[in-house]
This record gives C-alpha cells, sequence and structure tokens, in this order.
C-alpha cells in the first residue's frame, strides 16, 4: 500500500495467492467499467498529462484507494500500530527474512530471465546459505557473508525486455500496479516451488501463514510512510501513484544497468 522501500527493497508486495486472486478481479473490474474510464482529453497540453499519467481508469482506482484508507482508519492502522510497537523488532525483521528467503526461488529465475547470472548466482547462494545457516530463513546469514537482498521480479523482467506496463491501477489491500506488474506476480507465483506443496506435510498452511503475516509486518512497517503520505500531500492519491510509477521504472532501469561481473567473488 506504499511504496516500495529503497533500502532492504522489501516490496510491497504481492506475497500470496489472495493478491493474485485480488489482481486478476480487479482487471475483470476495469474491463467492466467502462464509465469508470476517463477518456483522453481533446486538449494538447491535458493529453500530456493524461499520458503522463498513464491511469486511463482514474475514477474507478481513486474508489478503490478510498476504500483501502477507509479501512486503514477504521481497523488496519490500529492494529498495525499495535503490531509494530509490541513485536519486538527481532521477530518482525526474522519474518520479514523468512519471506524474503522463500521468494528467493522467484528472484533466482527472474535473473536468469533477465539476463543476469551474477545476479541469479548472488539469488541462489542467498537461499542456499538462509535455508541452511539461517535456519530456513528466519536469519539472514547470506548478507553476513556477502550476499545481500536484491529484488528482481517477472515484472521488472517484462519491463526490461520492453514490454509495456499498460494502465496504472490500485488494488485495495495490495496497493499501486499495473496489468504488466499483476500480470508479472501471477507468473512469480508459478517459480515460487512451495505453492506447489503436497497436502499432508503442514507446508500448505506454512505457506499461507509465513505470508499472511509476512504482509501484515510489512504493512506495520509502512504506516508511518502512509501517514505522512496523508499529512503532506494535497492528493495523496496522485503522490503514491507518481512515486509508485518512478521508483518501479528506477528498478527496471537498475536491472537494465546492472553489468557486474558474471560470476561469484568466490569462484
Amino acid at each position: 500500500m506504499a511504496c516500495r522501500r529503497s533500502t532492504t527493497q522489501r516490496k510491497m508486495g504481492r506475497t500470496n495467492t489472495v493478491r493474485a486472486l485480488a489482481g486478476c478481479l480487479a482487471l475483470l473490474s476495469v474491463s467492466a467499467c467502462g464509465s469508470l474510464r476517463n477518456p483522453p482529453p481533446k486538449d494538447p497540453e491535458a493529453l500530456a498529462d493524461y499520458k503522463a499519467a498513464n491511469d486511463p481508469y482514474e475514477p474507478l482506482n481513486r474508489k478503490m484507494f478510498s476504500v483501502n484508507m477507509w479501512a486503514y482508519h477504521k481497523a488496519l492502522r490500529p492494529v498495525g500500530r499495535f503490531w509494530k510497537n509490541n513485536i519486538p523488532r527481532p521477530i518482525r525483521h526474522s519474518i520479514a527474512n523468512l519471506n524474503e528467503t522463500w521468494r528467493e526461488p522467484s528472484v533466482f529465475f527472474s535473473d536468469v530471465g533477465a539476463g543476469k547470472p551474477r545476479r541469479a548466482g548472488d539469488a541462489f547462494m542467498r537461499y542456499l546459505i538462509n535455508m541452511t545457516a539461517g535456519v530456513a530463513g528466519f536469519f539472514d546469514v547470506a548478507s553476513l557473508a556477502g550476499y545481500p537482498q536484491h529484488e528482481t521480479d517477472p515484472g521488472m523482467v517484462l519491463g526490461m525486455w520492453g514490454v509495456k506496463s499498460g494502465p496504472y491501477l490500485f488494488i485495495p489491500f495490495s496497493g499501486p500496479t499495473s496489468f504488466r506488474d499483476a500480470a508479472g506476480y501471477i507468473i512469480s507465483q508459478g517459480l515460487t516451488p512451495i505453492n506447489y506443496a503436497p497436502r499432508g506435510y503442514g507446508l500448505i498452511s506454512f505457506n499461507w501463514g509465513y505470508n499472511i503475516l509476512g504482509t501484515f509486518n510489512q504493512f506495520a512497517d509502512e504506516t508511518d510512510q502512509l501517514d505522512q503520505l496523508e499529512h503532506e500531500s494535497l492528493d495523496p492519491y496522485a503522490f503514491l501513484r507518481s512515486a509508485w510509477q518512478q521508483n518501479r521504472q528506477s528498478q527496471i532501469d537498475a536491472l537494465k544497468a546492472d553489468n557486474r561481473a558474471t560470476v561469484p567473488d568466490w569462484y
């Protein structure tokens, strides 16, 4: 629900199957709600702003944003603040580390798809180290070993290879996205091995549990950003849209420009 974090780059994100379903429902809603689409203006300056915003479904998106913020003030913010203020920081960090580690296979395959072997190698090493020495991902030992977390997802890869983002979307309880990134999220779920866990081993419950906890933990960390967004922006919706789009493009540009050595330092 807020912009992606720049330091740890733990994503807004798209961390469970519920979000994929929400994205699909949002796409269906968009296609069924033509009356909620802004037609392109005829004035040249207004048309330039319209194209720059890339938000033809702004009426619908603003309604979804309002629903999101209503739920935020009525329930999510108090619970999120309680979580942040009462759950010890080491536990919250362990939950975040767990989510990052179990997403590393998707990061690895995305790096491969981007043609970035060194990034893929780093993602592989992170997964190997944190799943073993990091006790199934609860501790980020890989960063201490020289493999800091980085983010690559199918949406970024599609953008790198020239796939247009499509219109901007705002999905309640998930946040900003686009047609391309909604499709990328669904692909990332297919690249996450635990989603194929067989029944009877408790892994399905574990998968749901760590996803829900991770999503909520991230949301709790972002309450300060949401509060600042509301208090300091004349139009929080437009500010969030612009910030998300710029940040997303900067991630794609950084992926394109990553021309580091193709083998790890230890090779």
